[in-house]
């Protein structure tokens, strides 16, 4: 899907492609990837390094053109192996040519278009739009990250009632996801540092990048403080857990060693031999009294020692 934006004044769509407009393309389709190379003579190797989803955030020059690749958040099923993850969004320019290119339909380009149409302004340049497309990324972000915060409460909460391993696989994913945030975002800031120097920044775009740099640190902290909580959160259960098994193995071990006893004793005098008690009468009964007392005595012990 393709659409031309006027950048100027109101962000509104246009027809057709017109100089220092904004091209926005989703979800390209192999023939709208060659014609977007074939129509503005784009090197071919920058549509497919934006279409690598593990493309690191990165800038590149070639024949006067540039290539801004940038991380931005996505969320997937949440019954997902990563429920929460990162996809590239390349930014192509060159003159009064502007295009950004994203192979996933992601929220964040959605808000991001109807925020700057509720703001009323378009762009300054081109370099306005670039940093205003960082600090969106920054925003969505944390707004993630406060959902995965809420899935972290709600499983803790759960866990609290009954260690179940669906939860703890929930958890689990969420790491995961965690773990592709703090990365993305670390390419991120990395990235915004070496665009500073490289294009032409003026006042009011400083003020945008100082904008960018506290919510990309915030988001950086958060998602190290979530990550530290997870951790903690798994290694808490897994104890929890390790400490139930000791106690049934333990439980269980206590009554086999109450049982053998008895087993023991109906051994003893249920063997072919002279005993003794092959004629008495009260002979089931000793044994009988005598295995129930013996049992008694262990569970007596292994009671005192806390065993069972």
């Amino acid at each position: 899907m393709k659409a031309y934006w006027n950048i100027s004044g109101k962000l509104n769509t246009i027809k057709e492609w017109q100089p220092n407009c904004w091209i926005q393309v989703t979800c390209p389709t192999e023939q709208e990837q060659q014609e977007l190379e074939e129509t503005y003579n784009i090197p071919d190797y920058f549509i497919s390094d934006i279409s690598d989803t593990d493309e690191r955030a990165r800038y590149e020059y070639d024949d006067g053109w540039m290539l801004i690749i940038l991380r931005i958040p996505y969320v997937k099923e949440i019954r997902s192996r990563t429920p929460y993850t990162t996809v590239p969004l390349g930014i192509i320019h060159k003159r009064d040519v502007t295009i950004t290119v994203c192979n996933f339909e992601t929220n964040m380009m959605l808000d991001f278009v109807s925020f700057q149409q509720k703001r009323g302004e378009g762009f300054t340049d081109y370099v306005d739009m670039i940093f205003r497309l960082f600090l969106c990324s920054a925003v969505w972000y944390l707004k993630r990250l406060k959902q995965i915060s809420n899935l972290i409460d709600k499983a803790k909460h759960n866990l609290d009632q009954e260690v179940n391993n669906e939860i703890l696989i929930g958890l689990s994913r969420l790491q995961d996801s965690l773990t592709y945030f703090v990365t993305s975002i670390r390419g991120n800031e990395n990235l915004l540092a070496k665009l500073k120097f490289k294009l032409q920044v003026d006042e009011l775009d400083a003020d945008l990048i100082e904008d960018v740099n506290i919510e990309m640190s915030q988001a950086r902290e958060i998602t190290s403080i979530y990550t530290d909580i997870l951790e903690s959160t798994m290694d808490t259960y897994s104890s929890i857990i390790n400490n139930n098994m000791n106690t049934v193995m333990r439980t269980l071990t206590s009554v086999s060693i109450i049982m053998m006893f008895p087993t023991l004793i109906s051994s003893l005098f249920g063997m072919n031999l002279i005993n003794g008690m092959e004629t008495s009468q009260w002979g089931f009964a000793i044994a009988l009294i005598l295995s129930v007392l013996v049992s008694g005595v262990t569970w007596w012990i292994l009671r005192r020692k806390r065993l069972i």
